[in-house]
């Protein structure tokens, strides 16, 4: 079993992912200030849309149950998606792949169950945030 390396983050931090990506994006080498792979829970990446243009604002919008996952281990690039399961941004963030996508090396179930342990954790990190969250609120 390999472990996977995905940290969970607030809202401020991916907001400064995506400000840090907008800065230089029009730079030749960008250096990305956070490197690494990152899960934003309850929330979703969205554009603006406006009279038939889509802009090239991203946003993020809070949404129960859904996880965006950020993508910056090369530090010059910030890959994003919005993911339905924690496992399936997981997934995506150590393989590269969608679950639906077909590899000959590995599968999603396969994956799935040789990870069972890290997704699981990550999984009681999620429960110990939204519980002292509810304490403090």
């Amino acid at each position: 079993m390999s472990q996977t390396y995905a940290a969970l983050i607030t809202v401020d931090d991916a907001r400064e992912l995506l400000r840090d990506r907008k800065n230089q994006q029009f730079e030749r080498f960008p250096r990305l200030k956070n490197k690494g792979k990152f899960i934003l829970p309850d929330f979703r990446l969205t554009r603006k849309r406006k009279a038939f243009k889509i802009r090239k604002h991203t946003f993020l919008q809070h949404h129960a149950r859904s996880y965006v996952a950020f993508d910056s281990e090369n530090g010059q690039t910030l890959w994003m998606h919005n993911f339905s399961s924690l496992t399936e941004a997981l997934f995506w963030l150590d393989t590269g792949l969608k679950p639906g996508d077909t590899d000959t090396n590995s599968s999603y179930k396969q994956w799935k169950a040789s990870h069972a342990d890290d997704i699981n954790d990550l999984k009681e990190q999620l429960r110990l945030k939204s519980k002292k969250h509810k304490i403090e609120n």
